[in-house]
């Protein structure tokens, strides 16, 4: 696959990724999911079980894009020891201006922690799923709720900086 290819590929596991994420945070509040999945569960609560599969995936076909062919570096860099961009863009917020979108630094570090994230969220979830009707089921749901506040924090992070750039490029 040519790099365009793989970047509109890459673009729309994104997109996909995007969507999914936000149904099912959207959908969590009406779940009534604990030690397993009943029989009188409605349709939210089977959609998002089948959803948070897909998304869970789709999360590693994502994560593999990212890692390929050295791009790891552009998601974790931190991973490689490379912090200057980072400590670059926490200077610049102290100074009243926007960190960088490229480079590997702040929004970077945001995005490459989201996508573990939402790999986490779903692991989780799947786990819980197979514990389906045991105690370890409870543990593994604990698990996913954290996992899945700790994805919102940083979908909320990720949708800011993405919201900053865009203003910041209308103003020119």
């Amino acid at each position: 696959m040519r790099d365009a290819g793989r970047e509109r590929w890459r673009q729309a596991l994104h997109l996909a990724l995007a969507g999914l994420v936000l149904w099912l945070v959207a959908s969590s509040p009406w779940l009534e999911l604990y030690r397993r999945l009943t029989p009188q569960a409605g349709w939210v609560a089977h959609a998002h079980v089948w959803l948070g599969l897909a998304t869970f995936a789709l999360s590693l076909l994502y994560l593999a894009s990212c890692l390929r062919g050295g791009r790891w570096r552009l998601y974790f860099p931190w991973a490689g020891g490379d912090l200057a961009a980072l400590r670059a863009d926490l200077a610049a917020l102290a100074r009243g201006r926007l960190p960088s979108a490229e480079g590997g630094g702040l929004l970077a570090l945001v995005e490459g922690l989201l996508l573990l994230a939402v790999v986490a969220t779903g692991l989780t979830g799947v786990l819980w799923l197979a514990t389906a009707g045991t105690n370890e089921a409870l543990a593994w749901r604990q698990w996913h709720i954290g996992a899945a506040r700790a994805t919102v924090a940083l979908l909320a992070a990720h949708l800011a900086g993405v919201v900053a750039h865009w203003l910041q490029l209308a103003r020119g």
